[in-house]
């Protein structure tokens, strides 16, 4: 299961509810062997929407520990996606009228507008209608760091069995990437290392701080689709300097980094497994093990993915929000036999 937003904190405190629980639960049910959270913030400015989820506190941690446990018991691993939004923070949430919030709803129980502004490796907003983010300097970027070790050691108190870094769709880490967000000339901007820097400075931290024998994923957009920007070549070169830091698995995704990225080629219908000839790429030339993501859902093309050597794992997103029993009935129609929990194997078996 992909990391998707859920924001089903009603409350704005960052705290998962029975929603978290309910949710991903029923998916490890429904025979997902992986089951990744969605982006959850390790600062409270690090959320996309107020309404996401968070672990900056230990209450936060306390409220995981009954999600991991239903995963695990189910027979599925939970990994955490580990976030901050960056520039991107604020965004209401996609049902609601799009954009940020106004300074008027820009609040939760704790924090008024001033302490949640959004930060960026550069002044530049996301959009028009975005705030100005707040541009980070080496004591701020010290302290996003550190919140990133400190949600790291909650995620494994919490019962999690591996992490995974968001430095994909143009949020905090993956702005530092692209060119088209990183307007920096100092150390952690400029040039290829530069703009790569702070990212894989978290993630060696990271690294650092979890347990060997827990994997370490990465979420990345492969381009920005957009001319200027990321792109392809520097995945691979980063994905080489991730691989030395310790990482397990790239799952490539691509996009989000500038409004006027046109995904796809131009002019094109985006076709089933439209990303995965990025995960192809990255494996083949770094011997990564890669996770293959976006318009996957049909269980043959999904195995071919995986026979071919395409990607070494298939993450699905939209697909299981339709159908939470999808691995179920995959397994059954490539021949395998489902695993579902004895609770409802006598009546589907």
């Amino acid at each position: 299961m992909a990391p998707m937003c859920m924001y089903a904190c009603d409350a704005r405190d960052g705290v998962p509810t029975n929603w978290h629980v309910m949710h991903l639960g029923a998916r490890a049910a429904g025979g997902c062997g992986l089951v990744i959270t969605e982006a959850t913030a390790v600062q409270a400015r690090g959320r996309i929407s107020l309404e996401d989820v968070g672990i900056w506190n230990d209450a936060q941690r306390e409220a995981w520990r009954p999600v991991t446990a239903q995963i695990r018991e189910l027979g599925a691993v939970p990994v955490i996606q580990l976030a901050h939004a960056g520039r991107k923070a604020g965004t209401r949430r996609p049902w609601e009228p799009r954009g940020p919030y106004p300074d008027s709803e820009f609040h939760d129980p704790q924090h008024g507008p001033e302490a949640l502004a959004p930060v960026g490796p550069s002044a530049l907003a996301f959009a028009d209608a975005y705030r100005v983010p707040i541009e980070l300097d080496d004591a701020g970027l010290e302290q996003i760091r550190d919140a990133f070790v400190a949600a790291t050691l909650r995620a494994v108190e919490a019962g999690f069995l591996g992490v995974e870094l968001h430095m994909a769709h143009g949020y905090l880490l993956q702005s530092f990437l692209s060119p088209l967000c990183n307007l920096r000339t100092d150390r952690w901007g400029g040039d290829f290392d530069g703009r790569v820097r702070f990212p894989l400075t978290v993630c060696e931290a990271v690294r650092k701080a979890l347990p060997d024998a827990l994997p370490l994923l990465v979420r990345i957009s492969a381009t920005d689709w957009a001319e200027g920007g990321w792109d392809l070549e520097q995945s691979v070169a980063l994905t080489k300097r991730l691989r030395e830091c310790g990482v397990d698995v790239i799952d490539v995704s691509s996009g989000g980094a500038v409004p006027h990225g046109t995904i796809g080629p131009v002019g094109s219908k985006l076709e089933p497994g439209y990303q995965v000839p990025f995960a192809a790429r990255i494996r083949s030339d770094t011997g990564v093990c890669t996770a293959a993501v976006g318009l996957i859902t049909e269980p043959q093309h999904a195995q071919s993915l995986v026979e071919q050597g395409s990607a070494d794992l298939v993450l699905l997103g939209r697909e299981l929000l339709r159908s939470p029993h999808w691995a179920q009935h995959a397994a059954a129609a490539l021949g395998a036999a489902p695993c579902w929990p004895r609770h409802y194997d006598w009546a589907v078996g």
